[in-house]
C-alpha cells in the first residue's frame, strides 16, 4: 500500500524517530498508525538489549533546582557516541527528564524511570524507546540530588559537569555561582572532614607516615607528621576548607561568610562530570 509523506510526518512528531525509520514502520504495519507505533517501541527494545555491554562514556549532565530554589538535581544521562550527546535533541531530551526529575521529587533513579514523561509513557520506556531511534544505548547514569534552605545549580559549558550547592539561606546570585563553580573546578571529595569516611582517614594517615620514615623520621614523629599532612590534605579535598579559586589566600567558608554574612554555611554539594 502507499503510504503518504502526511502520514509519515504524523508519525515522525509523535515518535520522533526518524523519517525513514516511519515510513518502514507504516509499510511494515499496513498503514495502521498504533502498530507502527509499537513497531518502533520494539525496535528501540531490540537495540538495548543487542547493546547492552557497550560503554557509555558520553552524554549530558545538566542541574537544575525547583521554583523554591531548596532542592535540586543533577542527572547524566549517558550514550556511546559524542556525536549523540551533542546533538539539540538529544540535550532537549536529557533535560526533559531532568525537569521531570525537579517536579516529581523522585528519591531515587528508579523512582525516576517510573515516572510519566510528556511522551505518554514511563521514562525509562521513553528511554528505551530512544534508543531505537538513535541506535544507541542511553542510560540514566547517575541522579543525585541535594536540599537546603537555598540550593544553586551549574552546568559547565558543553553539559560534562554539573554541580549544585546548598547552603543555610539565601545567597547573592554570583555568591552562589562562585561556589558551584568552585566544586566544579576543584573536585572536592566532601563538604568538610566529618563528612569524610574513617577509612579513607585512616589510609591517609598510614599514607603519611609511610612516607614520614622512608624519609627518615623516627616513627613517634612519623606519626605527629602524618596528623599535619591530614589536615592539609583535608584543605585539599573538602570543599568548604579549599583555597578559593578567585583568592587563594582565604578558603570558601572565609569567602561565603566575608560575600553572603557571617552566619552563612555551606550546608552540602554533589558534582557529578562524565570524566
Amino acid at each position: 500500500m502507499s503510504i503518504t509523506a502526511a502520514e509519515v510526518n504524523k508519525l515522525r512528531k509523535q515518535t520522533g524517530a526518524g523519517m525513514m525509520d516511519c515510513k518502514k514502520a507504516l509499510t511494515e504495519a499496513e498503514g495502521d498508525f498504533d502498530k507502527a507505533i509499537e513497531i518502533l517501541r520494539k525496535k528501540g527494545q531490540k537495540i538495548a538489549a543487542k547493546r547492552g555491554d557497550n560503554e557509555i562514556g558520553e552524554g549530558a549532565v545538566l542541574a537544575a533546582t525547583n521554583e523554591a530554589g531548596n532542592r535540586g538535581c543533577i542527572i547524566s544521562l549517558n550514550c556511546e557516541t559524542d556525536f549523540v550527546a551533542k546533538n539539540s535533541d538529544y540535550v532537549s531530551f536529557a533535560q526533559s527528564i531532568l525537569d521531570i526529575a525537579v517536579t516529581s521529587g523522585a528519591a531515587d533513579k528508579d523512582a525516576l524511570l517510573g515516572q510519566a514523561h510528556p511522551s505518554g509513557v514511563s521514562v525509562g520506556e521513553e528511554i528505551t524507546n530512544q534508543m531505537g531511534r538513535l541506535g544507541e544505548r542511553i542510560e540514566i547514569n547517575c541522579y543525585e540530588q541535594v536540599e537546603g534552605d537555598a540550593v544553586v545549580a551549574y552546568i559547565h559549558p558543553g553539559n560534562r559537569l554539573s554541580t549544585l550547592v546548598a547552603f543555610n539561606g539565601a545567597v547573592d546570585g554570583q555568591v552562589g555561582k562562585d561556589v558551584a563553580m568552585q566544586a566544579a573546578a576543584m573536585s572536592p571529595i566532601a563538604l568538610d572532614e566529618t563528612s569524610i569516611d574513617q577509612a579513607s582517614i585512616d589510609k591517609e594517615l598510614e599514607i603519611g607516615k609511610e612516607l614520614a620514615i622512608k624519609e627518615g623520621k623516627p616513627e613517634e614523629m612519623a606519626a605527629n607528621i602524618a596528623k599535619g599532612r591530614l589536615k592539609k590534605w583535608f584543605k585539599e579535598v573538602t570543599l568548604v576548607h579549599q583555597a578559593f579559586i578567585k583568592d587563594n589566600k582565604k578558603s570558601v567558608a572565609d569567602y561565603v561568610k566575608e560575600a553572603a554574612g557571617a552566619d552563612r554555611i555551606i550546608t552540602g554539594f554533589s558534582r557529578v562530570s562524565l570524566d
